[in-house]
């Protein structure tokens, strides 16, 4: 597939779209009309990678649906050279979104195949992550630690402890919290020991999985 005009268009009338919604970071709806999403679907969902809407991507995952993303990326509050931790990499879509902050992103994905596949598209796509694992993203990348921001794109019954104490003092960690459906929430580290929390409305994300090994 190539990146059109038309397809440039539709991105365009996305970010329009997301601005009726509540979104309004300039540099969130640049990226959101840079990124070609309709190369990170299946190329039998090509006419409605520009709906509002997620869909699956193999591995029983799905790309988030945009304002999703969108939503995700302004409560990270993100600055250039921001060093980013993504639990979930699926398409790349939200790592390519990431990436356009030109953010240092680590990004781990539990499903080998996504993985696998994933990784390949950055190559030939030209995304540049600091690191893309394959691993248990409920442990975080404590080798790595501390964290600017860190974004969890699975929604998990509670907040990982691991990924609170990954951290930086200021750091800001952005997770859906529930079993169903889930509340985007936003926790900010004060101190050692001291969590600002802000909860955001119902969403509804694929499950976080821990590797219980």
């Amino acid at each position: 597939m190539q990146d059109t005009l038309k397809h440039r268009g539709l991105r365009n009338q996305l970010a329009d779209l997301l601005t009726t919604k509540g979104i309004s970071q300039v540099k969130v709806l640049n990226a959101i009309r840079s990124i070609p999403r309709h190369l990170f679907i299946d190329s039998s969902f090509e006419g409605h990678a520009y709906q509002d809407k997620a869909f699956p991507i193999g591995a029983e995952q799905t790309i988030s649906q945009p304002y999703t993303v969108a939503f995700q990326t302004e409560l990270l509050a993100l600055e250039k050279g921001a060093k980013i931790l993504e639990i979930g990499t699926g398409s790349g879509y939200q790592t390519a979104v990431l990436l356009h902050f030109k953010a240092v992103v680590y990004t781990i994905e539990r499903q080998l195949e996504l993985f696998k596949k994933t990784k390949i598209f950055f190559n030939k796509m030209g995304y540049r992550p600091k690191k893309v694992i394959f691993g248990d993203g409920y442990k975080g990348l404590p080798d790595e630690a501390p964290f600017d921001a860190i974004i969890v794109t699975a929604g998990a019954p509670e907040v990982p402890k691991a990924l609170l104490s990954q951290l930086k003092i200021g750091g800001r960690l952005v997770i859906p919290v529930g079993v169903d459906d889930q509340i985007m929430t936003l926790l900010i580290r004060k101190s050692s020991a001291e969590f600002e929390r802000k909860e955001f409305g119902s969403f509804r994300f694929v499950p976080l999985l821990e590797d219980k090994n």
